[in-house]
Order: structure tokens, then C-alpha cells, then sequence
């Protein structure tokens, strides 16, 4: 009876002490810079789902063949937004970055809009080629913050474009909390004005 009348004290105490809270690290881990081609579009495209230090953390021994197919898992499995171009592309600057492999003529071909009026002027192709939406929504929070949220914080500010045009192609961190934004720096500067005045409108 002692034994049982202990462990229904502990449990009550344990129900009544305060939530535990954990505060992580800030993202620190940078992806190694290249002259590949995939540099630029790793930084756009990894980023969005998990840190560098999830690269880091492969084993050194890893060729162009399977740094290719640790891309592709992550488009098959996890559906990362990358093309099976952005595969190789990817691949290829992984082992040249983390495993010394000679880089090849490989040239992108990416899912980034390219810069015609067409795609430019067709704001929901910009979003889903660049996966805006798989961390930002019109009207809730997602991973980033609501564009309508955003749209309000700039409202009154001149400079807004300019501003959101600098935190999508340079990647942003701690104005909207821990989670960092990745750098865009493959978009066109037309895209670019384009996605910011979009948000600007919500």
C-alpha cells in the first residue's frame, strides 16, 4: 500500500510541475560553397526541409552515385521539389563539395522559373516550381509565416519590395522565429519583384 500511495503522490507531482521547454541551437551549419552548379540550387532547395548539418553528417566515403540517389530519396520518399535534372545537378554538387569528385560538364536545368514573361507573370507557377507553399500559406502560419502576416508588417513600409526581394534571394533568419528562410538566389529579378509584390497583396 505504501508503494502504491508513492507512486500516485509522484504522478500528481509530476502532472503539476511545469512544462518542460527546450530552446535549440541556432542554425549554424552552412553548405560548403562550390563553383558547381548545384551550389546555388542545393541552398534553394535542401534547405526547405532539414539543416546542413544532415549532409555533414553522411559518411565520407560517399561517390557521385550515391549522393545522386540520397537526392533522389528525397524527392521519391519525402517528395522534396526538386526535378530528376535538379537530381544530378544536386548529386554532382554534393560529391564535389563532400567528397572531393571531380565536378563534369553537368549544366542545370532546374525547376527555377527562368526568367520570360510567361512563367514571371504566372505567380502560382513561381510558387509551386520553387515550393513557396510547402512553408508559408495565404492566411496561417505553416513553417514560415502567413503572407497576409507578412503583408501587414510591411504595410506601411516604402521599402517592402526591396526588403522581401532581399530576404527571398539572400534567405532570412529570426524575424519570424527560429526556423530560417533558405536563400533564392537562383530567381530572376523579375521573379523576384513578382513573388514580393504577390505577398505585399495578400
Amino acid at each position: 500500500m505504501h508503494c502504491q500511495h508513492c507512486c500516485l503522490l509522484a504522478c500528481a507531482a509530476q502532472a503539476n510541475a511545469a512544462p518542460l521547454t527546450i530552446e535549440l541551437p541556432a542554425e549554424s551549419v552552412k553548405l560548403r560553397p562550390s563553383q558547381a552548379p548545384g551550389y546555388s540550387l542545393a541552398q534553394q532547395k535542401c534547405g526547405i526541409c532539414h539543416s546542413a548539418d544532415y549532409i555533414e553528417y553522411q559518411p565520407p566515403g560517399f561517390d557521385r552515385t550515391h549522393w545522386t540517389a540520397l537526392v533522389r530519396k528525397m524527392k521519391d520518399s519525402y517528395g522534396a521539389p526538386v526535378s530528376d535534372t535538379d537530381v544530378e545537378v544536386i548529386g554532382e554538387y554534393l560529391a564535389a563539395a563532400y567528397s572531393g569528385a571531380p565536378a563534369t560538364a553537368t549544366q542545370p536545368q532546374t525547376s527555377v522559373a527562368p526568367a520570360t514573361n510567361k512563367t514571371v507573370n504566372d505567380v502560382q507557377a513561381l510558387l509551386d516550381q520553387n515550393a513557396c507553399l510547402a512553408c508559408h500559406a495565404i492566411d496561417h502560419k505553416v513553417v514560415g509565416p502567413a503572407y497576409r502576416d507578412v503583408a501587414k508588417r510591411y504595410k506601411n513600409d516604402g521599402q517592402a519590395v526591396a526588403k522581401l526581394i532581399e530576404h527571398i534571394s539572400q534567405g532570412s533568419s529570426g524575424r519570424w522565429g527560429e526556423v530560417p528562410m533558405p536563400a533564392f538566389a537562383g530567381l530572376s529579378s523579375q521573379a523576384l519583384e513578382q513573388l514580393a509584390e504577390f505577398v505585399l497583396r495578400q
